[in-house]
């Protein structure tokens, strides 16, 4: 039986992490995930997922890093202020699950596979809601979405690498069920 579950922006994050200098990662989050998740674990073909990150909310704990970020020369937020998931298929794969979608940026939509890593067992708050949670993961380069952004080093190489790891923890209010 198909479940529907609303993304609980409280209780859901993406963090990221990114090579500077090419000596060290700068990590760093986005909050206020929203979204569904529709899950069938009997027809993965009915499942699906979508989610919209406010890339307003940036926080690399550094303010004027994340105003940098937030400008023309990366995310351009008042053009592109969200960044937004649509899986397109959901398989098993092996104790989780693989999941391939598009996603937007920036105004350019890619394909990503996003790994799904531990799903946590349907448990009731203390006021009575079903919820579930999820610990995701993947990886993107950051020059396929046009954010191209960075400067040389003088000793060579660059001072912000391509590609983004994504480390995403997910949890999920049921809506409802309903036959497939």
């Amino acid at each position: 039986m198909k479940s529907v579950y609303q993304i609980d922006p409280a209780h859901s994050s993406v963090q990221f992490s990114i090579r500077h200098m090419m000596i060290s990662n700068v990590r760093g989050a986005f909050s206020g995930v929203k979204g569904t998740i529709e899950f069938d674990p009997d027809n993965l073909n009915q499942s699906k997922a979508e989610a919209d990150i406010d890339l307003n909310t940036i926080n690399t704990f550094d303010e004027k890093r994340d105003a940098h970020l937030r400008s023309v020369d990366f995310f351009e937020v008042e053009k592109y202020p969200t960044m937004r998931f649509v899986s397109r298929k959901i398989e098993k794969s092996g104790d989780g699950f693989r999941v391939t979608g598009d996603l937007t940026l920036h105004g350019v939509t890619k394909e990503v596979v996003l790994t799904v890593d531990e799903v946590g067992p349907e448990g009731k708050d203390p006021w009575g809601n079903t919820r579930v949670g999820a610990s995701v993961r993947g990886k993107v380069n950051r020059k396929d979405f046009g954010l191209t952004w960075t400067a040389p080093l003088e000793a060579g190489g660059v001072l912000v690498g391509d590609d983004v790891k994504i480390e995403i923890e997910v949890q999920a209010v049921k809506v409802q069920a309903a036959a497939a």
